[in-house]
């Protein structure tokens, strides 16, 4: 039952006791809401920005979703259960929220984005076709890459509306009677007096419930140092809208999402939708801006605009036209950039997730429902021993954490090394991807 009273200076206050406590009402933690709630469970949520926001990684209007899988072939079982629940949601929520265009993931032929992709397809018999850079302009014009890169065209992807899955998740939630508590920091959080669940402490109240949610994002290095601390890092990201000279091309109907590797390094995009312009950006934006949320600048200046404005000439001339808006945001990179989902070590009350590094939110239905898995039975059907936090030989028995942790000296220089090696083409160790060799050739 939570308990509310007004304090000094008009402020709310809150108190109560609730089967789990979701920190982070985002991507990861809306869904988790949302699945818990839909579960019977009495359920918080908190939120230290508005819902939706644009502080984090999951606005800007679209995100990208696609069942060819470079990163690893593994991903690609949660994409199918991800499809499902989000078209799910779609029906409760009454709106379309998945817009199906085709996606591209391009490169070199002995590129580990082109390869990578290649693989998912053909291990899960995923619908494809391999094209040329000459074919992938004769049937999408707007791409001009070069005749020597392969494209791996998948039909089924596409891209989900950020904004409005984070709110369709909360909204069926807080219809199910969960509460969302937004614009309310956590300060502190730790096992209750007997151990068996736990306490947290905002800005506006004190809270109590028998699990643990941590889903915060950037922040989630602050929030849990002892397990992630210098290992979910926080790095600068900025997007561009352009106004095609030729605005046919770039609709969603004549418009793939797209993953390129170029000589620039590697880029993502999507169709004019919902706004004026063609959406683009670069993984790892300028290398060396990493580091603690609150202190990256949110600003855009002309070194950025001027980096993007360069791949849009030489790949995308047609869509080179003004500018209509340039955005920052984060990613949350960890050192393989794999996800991070687990049960906090030494406390099995308390479930953290960090999917992130640049491709999670596709994710958000599925790892909702694998956060809801955990924080029932510390188990889920899913397969997600690709993102156990052991990997990172994370300190054990920590009982308590504090949010405030800064990453240790060092981490923003390490990250930016790996960073530069993924952009000189040695990802396929890093990412545990199959390495060119092990890959026949698709023709």
């Amino acid at each position: 039952m939570t308990t509310t009273m007004r304090g000094a200076g008009g402020y709310y206050y809150y108190g109560g006791r609730y089967d789990a406590i979701v920190v982070g009402v985002g991507a990861m933690g809306s869904a988790a809401l949302y699945h818990l709630a839909r579960r019977g469970k009495r359920v918080l949520g908190l939120e230290r920005f508005g819902i939706p926001h644009a502080m984090g990684s999951s606005h800007g209007h679209t995100r990208i979703i696609r069942l060819a899988y470079y990163e690893h072939p593994s991903y690609v079982v949660l994409l199918r259960r991800a499809y499902e629940l989000w078209r799910e949601l779609e029906r409760e929520a009454g709106e379309q929220l998945l817009h199906i265009t085709g996606s591209i993931d391009a490169g070199p032929e002995d590129s580990w984005v082109f390869r990578g992709s290649w693989e998912s397809a053909r291990m899960h018999e995923l619908p494809h076709e391999v094209l040329t850079g000459s074919e992938l302009h004769r049937r999408y014009p707007a791409y001009r890459l070069p005749k020597d890169h392969l494209a791996l065209l998948q039909p089924e992807g596409g891209f989900l509306k950020p904004e409005r899955c984070i709110v369709a998740h909360v909204m069926a939630a807080q219809a199910r009677g969960a509460e969302v508590h937004a614009h309310e920091k956590v300060l502190e959080w730790g096992p209750s007096e007997g151990g068996g669940g736990v306490r947290v402490r905002t800005e506006r109240g004190t809270y109590e419930a028998e699990k643990l949610i941590l889903s915060a994002g950037a922040w989630m290095g602050e929030l849990a140092p002892e397990a992630l601390g210098g290992v979910a890092v926080a790095e600068r990201q900025v997007l561009a809208w352009l106004q095609p000279q030729k605005p046919e091309l770039f609709r969603p109907q004549n418009f793939p999402v797209f993953n390129l590797l170029v000589e620039e390094g590697r880029f993502y995009g999507f169709p004019v939708f919902g706004v004026p312009g063609f959406k683009f950006g670069k993984y790892h934006h300028l290398l060396e801006e990493l580091g603690e949320p609150d202190r990256l600048d949110r600003q855009v200046h002309w070194r950025d605009e001027q980096m993007l404005r360069e791949f849009a000439e030489r790949y995308f001339p047609e869509g080179c036209g003004p500018t209509m808006d340039l955005q920052v945001c984060m990613f949350t990179n960890t050192q393989d950039n794999h996800f991070i989902i687990d049960l906090y070590p030494g406390l099995e009350q308390v479930v953290i997730a960090s999917p992130c590094s640049g491709h999670g939110f596709k994710f958000a239905s599925v790892v909702g429902e694998i956060l809801a898995d955990l924080a029932d039975s510390g188990a889920s059907r899913h397969d997600i021993s690709l993102f156990r936090v052991g990997r990172f030989a994370p300190q054990r028995g920590v009982l308590s954490a504090r949010a405030s942790s800064r990453p240790p000296a060092g981490t923003a220089a390490r990250l930016e090394r790996r960073t530069v090696e993924a952009v000189a083409g040695k990802n396929g160790r890093l990412h545990r991807f199959p390495e060119a060799g092990e890959i026949s050739a698709p023709w």
